[in-house]
């Protein structure tokens, strides 16, 4: 029987758990095969707070995976975010020594190296470093300059960084669930994977994703990332915020967001009512959904305020051509794209998971853009493990820079 090639994505998000099981055909397409999801416990705003509680929601998310499957998952990909995750744009340079000063692999390792000089406080730790350009003796944009001749060769790199405890808990639960952790991948990264085009990502784009308990956004300018960061606030606050306004429980709040939220006030009409259970079982209030609009529009208002914030502060001076997209489970509100449009200036659509075969549609939501992300990077790292060395379509620089880091991380 001929070996099945599997990858397996795992979104550990404050919300939920999300499993995912991809095989890779013998044509690198990728195959969804089983998805398992489940209520995330032990994480709060993107933190792991509770050890047990969080192994045991990975436990149940990776059993209906299986289940659906058939495959036993030994290990994953793991997606990772959180206010513990922030970046920093990095040069490192040094000189061309060997013969006929040609630039070879190890002289593009040895650049790299240098950006891990960049002097990171103790309880900071690199997650990614993912080079930008190549500048040859002051020729910028040059994305392999392995074979090419020169005196100095510089890199300028995007390093993604995160806190060391969190990640040492990442890295237990994981091993405390039996599982091999393959690889650890920040979420706006693998999301920007499975919904942003190239050409965003040239002309320069940025993607939003809105989960339970954080935002996470990542900046993409020339082709690469230029900034990433998260927020500590997401959907869970717009549902406290109804719980409140509305004097109904946290349950019938996030059944009122899903089932009849509105983000802007314009857009809902006033003579609409919706029933809310009160707090304690105290009846049944009715209320508008312009109501339930003018609630939830100012936190969504704030979210976008704090990335404005973000972005001006990091001196990003880009005008961003290639607009904004939207990924997470929280953006599945309605007027969330007119009202994004607003506050940013921006164009803007929802990011719809592509590249990906079999149970396609099962994911084809904003909510799986991290988990889909993820099994499409998965694959790709096994696709260029197996290409010959210098094959210019799957290998080459980029999947030797990607070994030759995990390598060293």
């Amino acid at each position: 029987m001929a070996r099945r090639n599997i990858v397996v994505g795992l979104d550990i998000g404050t919300t939920k758990i999300k499993a995912l099981v991809a095989e890779v055909g013998t044509n690198g397409q990728v195959y969804i095969i089983g998805v398992g999801e489940t209520p995330s416990r032990g994480l709060r705003k993107g933190a792991i707070v509770n050890i047990d509680e969080a192994v045991r929601s990975i436990d149940l998310a990776i059993e209906k995976a299986e289940r659906m499957s058939g495959v036993e998952i030994n290990d994953v990909f793991v997606g990772v975010a959180g206010p513990n995750i922030s970046s920093i744009n990095n040069q490192g340079v040094i000189a061309i020594t060997g013969p006929n000063r040609e630039i070879l692999m190890d002289d593009v390792q040895r650049v790299l190296r240098t950006l891990r000089m960049v002097g990171l406080p103790a309880e900071r730790k690199i997650i990614h470093v993912i080079p930008r350009q190549f500048i040859v003796d002051g020729y910028d944009g040059v994305r392999d300059p392995v074979g090419m001749a020169g005196v100095r060769l510089e890199v300028e790199a995007h390093i993604i960084t995160g806190s060391t405890t969190y990640l040492q808990n990442v890295h237990k639960i994981i091993q405390s669930a039996g599982l091999k952790l393959l690889n650890l991948m920040v979420s706006p990264i693998a999301a920007a994977e499975a919904v942003l085009y190239s050409s965003e990502k040239q002309l320069g784009s940025i993607l939003i994703d809105i989960g339970g308990g954080t935002t996470d956004v990542t900046l993409y300018d020339g082709g690469s990332p230029w900034l990433t960061f998260a927020l500590p606030i997401g959907g869970d606050h717009i549902t406290s915020d109804l719980a409140v306004g509305l004097r109904t429980t946290l349950v019938e709040a996030e059944r009122i967001k899903q089932e009849n939220g509105c983000v802007l006030a314009q857009l809902a009409p006033e003579n609409e009512l919706i029933s809310a259970v009160a707090v304690g079982g105290n009846g049944v209030n009715q209320v508008s959904r312009k109501k339930i609009a003018s609630i939830i529009q100012p936190r969504v208002q704030e979210i976008f305020a704090l990335i404005r914030e973000e972005i001006e502060k990091s001196g990003y001076r880009g005008i961003l051509p290639g607009g904004c997209v939207l990924a997470g489970g929280s953006v599945l509100i309605d007027g969330i794209v007119e009202l994004t449009q607003e506050e940013l200036q921006l164009p803007v659509r929802l990011g719809y998971p592509e590249g990906i075969g079999g149970l396609a549609e099962v994911v084809r939501s904003p909510q799986y853009s991290t988990v889909v992300g993820l099994v499409l990077q998965a694959a790709r790292n096994y696709r260029e493990e197996l290409v010959p060395e210098g094959d210019p379509l799957l290998g080459g620089i980029w999947g030797k820079i990607r070994s030759w880091w995990r390598e060293m991380a």
